[in-house]
């Protein structure tokens, strides 16, 4: 999970019809008066590599991704921001998003109820992690 990576991540957000009109609601609108919700995430295995971050705002209707890449927020509001975390193995064999925390294959912390409310678009997101391709670094 590099801050390239995660550009392409914020890329593949965007191209997600499911992730830019059903969070464009009350989801993304809950920021803290900010005007974006940070998201950042990591995979627990690399333990060298620093979580990534995306940044989702309200522009023209939609929740977008405005930013993909290295920690810019370092000090999230649980009210609104998101960390997930996982291990290499879980990312890619995560299920639904309520299988995963319930069997502790995802490690999050957030607003849980606003994240139960969103469990469809929050699935489409999970589905997205694993499926923009990475490299992992050299050890």
């Amino acid at each position: 999970m590099s801050p390239a990576w995660a550009q392409d991540l914020c890329t593949a957000w965007n191209n997600s019809p499911t992730l830019t009109e059903k969070l464009a609601g009350s989801w993304v609108k809950n920021n803290g008066g900010k005007g974006y919700k940070v998201m950042e995430v990591s995979d627990s295995d690399m333990k060298t590599t620093p979580p990534v971050q995306l940044e989702i705002a309200l522009k023209g209707g939609k929740a977008v991704c405005s930013y993909g890449g290295a920690i810019k927020v370092s000090k999230l509001n649980y009210n609104y921001d998101y960390k997930m975390w996982a291990t290499t193995h879980d990312w890619h064999h995560m299920g639904s998003p309520l299988t995963a925390m319930m069997f502790g294959r995802l490690n999050f912390k957030g607003p849980k109820m606003e994240a139960m409310e969103n469990m469809g678009p929050f699935s489409a997101f999970l589905k997205l992690v694993k499926d923009v391709p990475a490299t992992v670094p050299a050890s």
